[in-house]
């Protein structure tokens, strides 16, 4: 199990990763079910995110693993690899990283997950931002481009375009170049933006608990060498006067009566 565990990079992560990797075997039945050419091309863009992401994943793995060999031999590594390269008959060997997700995640346990996620705030929240952005940036793309491409004066009618209106509908910028004609069209940029709003206000906080939970706050300089000399002072004036008093005392019973 400590092996197991060695290979754990963080609950979030995993989980992230293994979501991703079911959403790209998704994409893969979803290629050969749509016969659309635009609606296939946006899943081919959304293929090609998914290979850079995996590809990170892999050279991630490799030079955190404890063993590089063992990781690429035993584990897995070398489906990883050819999984995360843009060629079609590989991608497939994405189900060997979602089987080593659930392995790890198995052996953690649901108990250690809810804990670490629910202590780890910050960071599972980063990660949902990301599932978020990239679900919306696939399925608004699907949804804008179906529903507005046969549309009559209809300005989103290919992959790009679509694409192109929901990356500048997330970020909240909005040039106005692509922009829905229909109802149905609305309501879904609508959603869109409120989506996107909700993402960029919470990735702000994300960032500013970042800035202020890891800015350090010097503690206060204490003169150590100060406080050791008045120390000394103070007992060597004691001493003197415990001396003084000493000296008196024996004045006094010297004395004859």
């Amino acid at each position: 199990m400590a092996k197991e565990r060695s290979e754990l990079k963080s609950v979030g992560y995993e989980i992230f990763i293994g979501i991703l990797s079911l959403l790209s075997i998704v994409n893969l039945a979803l290629l050969y079910l749509v016969q659309d050419k635009s609606l296939g091309s946006v899943l081919a863009v959304m293929n090609a995110l998914f290979s850079l992401i995996f590809l990170i994943d892999f050279l991630y793995r490799v030079l955190t693993a404890p063993a590089a060999g063992a990781y690429f031999f035993k584990h897995f590594g070398w489906a990883d690899l050819l999984a995360s390269l843009p060629f079609e008959q590989f991608k497939i060997l994405r189900v060997f990283r979602l089987i080593r997700v659930l392995r790890l995640l198995r052996e953690v346990g649901i108990r250690t997950i809810g804990r670490t996620l629910s202590k780890d705030r910050a960071g599972s929240s980063l990660y949902v931002l990301l599932l978020m952005g990239i679900f919306v940036l696939e399925f608004g793309s699907l949804l804008m481009l179906r529903v507005e491409q046969g549309a009559p004066g209809a300005n989103i009618t290919t992959a790009s375009d679509a694409l192109w209106y929901t990356i500048v509908t997330i970020s909240t910028v909005g040039y106005g170049d692509q922009y829905p004609v229909t109802d149905v069209g609305r309501f879904i940029g609508a959603f869109i933006i409120i989506i996107g709003v909700g993402i960029f206000g919470t990735f702000t906080g994300y960032l500013a608990n970042f800035f202020l939970t890891s800015r350090k706050h010097p503690a206060p300089h204490v003169d150590t060498a100060g406080t050791a000399t008045e120390t000394i002072e103070e007992l060597r004036l004691r001493l003197e006067e415990s001396e003084a008093k000493l000296a008196e005392i024996r004045k006094l019973t010297a004395e004859p009566t």
